[in-house]
């Protein structure tokens, strides 16, 4: 089996492997529905007294609420993904197994939270944006060109996610409990993500550096190319720059770590 077949498979069972979980779907779903009408509500508060915050009228606003729902899960935002498990095997020391495979270790569980992030994008955030759709007046574009460039942006943003859980991860080489990093990054993916607002609401310094971090290509650079704010060049450049500097900062972290690996017997 080629490389590339290799770890399509890898991907394909990622896939599967999350669609078994139908009780865990639908209570996300449930959830992240639950959650966005909070968010909603409070959302439509403050533009109510804030028209036009940030560049977004209110059913732009409304929209960024939704899309955040559907790509919370997708993207691992607030964990969940392929972290938990590797780490795990880090701590167990199962990734002696892993090092053996005739596989690259990074390629192998990029391959894998893809496919858990599809089907999370497909199975958890799909219904959730459309009750969203159907209850609220959205910002729906109409052309498909724009509905093309916002899904490049959100498989850009699927390695940038990664790349950060990735490193996370490897904390457990030297951490014995990982939990502490974990919890670090959750609060960092919320505030810095936009998450919980808008990063073109953050005013002056603070608005221009949370812009600038990897966090922001989660989910603040594909809900602006859907609501018209952002210019699909621009942002593949400026995503694809952090996917690449956070997956070659793992490989360079990967190589110090499995150099801790002792493995009885060999």
């Amino acid at each position: 089996m080629g490389a590339g077949r290799l770890y399509a498979a890898v991907a394909a069972g990622g896939f599967r492997r999350y669609a078994t979980y139908r009780a865990a779907t639908a209570a996300g779903v449930f959830t992240n529905t639950v959650f966005g009408l909070i968010l909603v509500y409070t959302y439509l508060a403050l533009w109510s007294e804030k028209p036009h915050l940030g560049g977004y009228d209110q059913a732009q606003a409304v929209t960024y609420v939704w899309l955040g729902q559907a790509l919370l899960s997708t993207l691992a935002i607030g964990g969940g993904g392929v972290e938990d498990e590797l780490m795990e095997r880090i701590r167990t020391g199962d990734v002696a197994i892993d090092l053996y495979r005739p596989a690259d270790l990074q390629l192998w569980w990029l391959a894998a939270d893809l496919g858990r992030a599809f089907f999370q994008l497909l199975g958890r955030g799909t219904v959730p944006f459309l009750f969203g759709a159907l209850f609220f007046p959205l910002y729906l574009p109409a052309d498909a060109g724009t509905w093309a460039a916002f899904l490049v942006s959100v498989v850009l943003a699927m390695l940038v996610g990664f790349g950060i859980r990735y490193l996370v991860a490897l904390s457990a080489f030297w951490l014995l409990d990982g939990a502490g990093v974990v919890q670090m990054a959750w609060l960092a993916g919320f505030f810095c993500s936009g998450m919980l607002l808008p990063l073109n609401v953050f005013p002056g310094m603070l608005g221009e550096v949370v812009r600038a971090l990897p966090w922001s290509s989660l989910l603040q650079a594909p809900a602006d190319l859907l609501l018209g704010h952002g210019d699909p060049l621009r942002t593949y450049l400026f995503q694809a720059g952090w996917a690449a500097a956070l997956l070659g900062a793992g490989r360079l972290v990967q190589a110090a770590a499995t150099r801790r690996v002792v493995v009885q017997g060999g």
